[in-house]
């Protein structure tokens, strides 16, 4: 199980969260799709239940804040500091909707919009560094986004957290991006069944089996599955209207 206890490096996709309509409902349906255990749901700490694999942090799941805003899942970046992250952000034409705010001795957060209206958050890692598990069943594997003008994305991102880019060949101009060798995540134009702004994809044992289940519980699949050379991909609903992405890797093909 891939596993990692300490802060990530800046700018990698770190964290993502959920705020639900309905959280007991929503804890029913993420344990069917992804087999999450939960921890957590103190009044003090907001509701938010910490969602699991194998024991180890994956994601969060809390009440939804704001009932005007669409449910969504938020990835968080990685900020050695947060408050110079969101110096950078304005700098570079985005906007701070939740300027720096510290979360307890867990952390400090803070949500923004890039210049196309695209929600993303910030973390800085103190007692939760962010996920504990990764590329497993169940856990985060990949983050991307689908924009409108995906250079003046790249453009914005770079100048926000370093990244450079790299065009995979033959999927239209996707690119992923990085700030050192290995990537860290995607970005491409919106196309047919993706959602648009950043999207979440969790691994899972079976996308076939998943897509299944996603439907059983009244969510809905808006991409089908298809073979790609990074594994077995779908795009979900879930039944309040977050988007989310599966991915079976191949190395778990039979």
């Amino acid at each position: 199980m891939p596993t990692r206890d300490t802060a990530w490096p800046n700018g990698t996709p770190c964290w993502v969260d959920l705020g639900a309509p309905d959280v007991p409902a929503a804890q029913a349906f993420y344990t069917a799709v992804l087999g999450w255990t939960y921890t957590g749901g103190q009044p003090e700490f907001g509701g938010y239940l910490t969602c699991q694999v194998g024991g180890r942090d994956a994601a969060r799941l809390g009440p939804q804040q704001d009932t005007a805003d669409p449910p969504r899942w938020t990835t968080y970046f990685a900020a050695d500091d947060a408050d110079a992250v969101a110096a950078r952000i304005t700098e570079a034409g985005g906007t701070v909707v939740f300027p720096p705010m510290d979360v307890g001795p867990m952390g400090r957060m803070a949500i923004a919009l890039d210049p196309q209206g695209n929600p993303f958050g910030l973390w800085q890692g103190g007692l939760n560094t962010g996920v504990h598990v990764y590329g497993e069943p169940g856990a985060l594997v990949w983050n991307e986004a689908a924009v409108a003008d995906p250079a003046a994305a790249r453009e914005f991102y770079g100048a926000v957290f370093g990244f450079t880019f790299e065009e995979v060949p033959g999927t239209g101009g996707y690119t992923t991006f990085a700030t050192g060798e290995r990537p860290m995540g995607g970005l491409g134009g919106l196309t047919g069944g993706a959602p648009a702004g950043w999207a979440t994809c969790f691994s899972v044992a079976s996308t076939d089996a998943a897509l299944e289940t996603v439907v059983a519980g009244g969510g809905a699949v808006t991409m089908p599955a298809m073979d790609t050379e990074f594994g077995r991909f779908a795009v979900v609903t879930d039944p309040w209207g977050a988007a989310f992405s599966v991915m079976q890797e191949p190395a778990a093909h039979s």
